[in-house]
């Protein structure tokens, strides 16, 4: 990685966590505010859904291309509820990240367990699959049979992976806790109760709608979620310069400014998902609420010195971003790998 030096980059923030103590208290008058603008939108947007479904479905269509991004907007309120930082008291966290689960049909103490684990091994190859999209090495993908090699491909073809892809991550994937040992072992019943409440809601709510109208504006707002949401996923840990390094090499601070990205977008798509492209902030310290993110950016340059800036346009080059290099210290493509094996 070119202009990367590990040991200047761990000298200039050896003081980080004294750099971020501020921006790690969590501000009650904008958790409620966000609540309140984030959940009135999509609520708003959802009951016109309905009203509009019986003069098309474009309408419905349409609609949901702003009201999926609202309800990421939520799930970004659910994720901070998950670090314990969207509120000061642990008890609102849980009170408000169960409710925004609900809408976002994502189980929440269980995706909370999951997704802290990735935090805290982010960049290290063995764990590449927890809590984020699976990226093999160029070794491991070598060692795969031809049926698992196009398994793989297909699974990280944007075709799938930013259409029916994140549906499935969404609707189907999180129904099971696939993880059931360690710090997983008090969470993974929770999935299991988690559907049967969501079971009894949707069929309440579809009996107070109607079945058809219910499920028609729910399933299109929940694949539109499901594309965003996966390609932020993608995005902030798959580009062709991402830091991963085996366990024993492994470094949380590096990991943090090197192996997530500053993904730089307009205000408004700030607002609509949360900041969550603050990524290499949020890495250092998940105990930054999202509204914190961006002034805690502003006010230490020597952050962006390092991390991966991104802008909108440059990000759509990540689809190329298939295996990683550990030779070589970069996420490579399939094609430049086939070149590789046949010369």
């Amino acid at each position: 990685m070119s202009g990367f030096n590990k040991a200047e980059l761990l000298e200039e923030l050896k003081d980080w966590h004294v750099m971020l103590s501020k921006y790690q208290v969590p501000d009650t008058k904008k958790a409620v505010i966000q609540v309140v603008n984030s959940y009135g939108i999509f609520i708003a947007l959802w009951i016109l859904q309905f009203y509009l479904y019986s003069h098309s479905i474009f309408w419905v269509i349409g609609l949901a291309i702003l009201n999926g991004f609202l309800l990421g907007r939520i799930f970004i309120i659910q994720h901070d509820c998950g670090h314990k930082s969207f509120f000061r008291s642990r008890s609102a966290n849980d009170i408000i990240g169960t409710i925004s689960s609900f809408f976002t049909f994502i189980p929440y103490k269980y995706w909370a367990a999951n997704h802290n684990f990735h935090h805290a091994h982010n960049g290290q190859i063995e764990h590449s699959g927890v809590g984020d999209i699976e990226c093999l090495t160029v070794e491991q993908y070598s060692k795969l049979k031809l049926i698992d090699k196009i398994k793989y491909r297909i699974y990280r073809h944007p075709l799938y992976l930013f259409t029916i892809g994140g549906f499935f991550y969404v609707a189907i994937y999180n129904r099971f806790a696939f993880l059931k040992e360690g710090v997983f072992a008090k969470v993974k019943n929770s999935v299991k109760w988690a559907n049967i409440f969501y079971a009894i809601i949707y069929v309440g709510l579809g009996f107070l709608i109607g079945f058809e109208d219910f499920f028609v504006v729910q399933l299109v707002n929940l694949f539109f979620f499901g594309t965003y949401a996966l390609w932020f996923f993608y995005i902030q840990h798959q580009y062709e310069t991402v830091y991963k390094s085996s366990k024993e090499n492994w470094n949380y601070v590096v990991s943090a400014l090197k192996g997530s990205t500053y993904y730089d977008l307009p205000f408004f798509l700030h607002w609509l998902t949360g900041n969550i492209g603050y990524h290499h902030i949020h890495h250092l310290s998940p105990a930054i609420p999202n509204y914190n993110l961006k002034a805690c950016n502003e006010a230490f340059p020597v952050f962006e010195k390092y991390t991966n800036k991104v802008t909108f346009w440059q990000g759509f080059s990540s689809v190329f971003a298939n295996l990683y290099d550990a030779d070589a210290g970069r996420m490579i493509s399939f094609g430049e790998y086939s070149k590789r094996k046949y010369m």
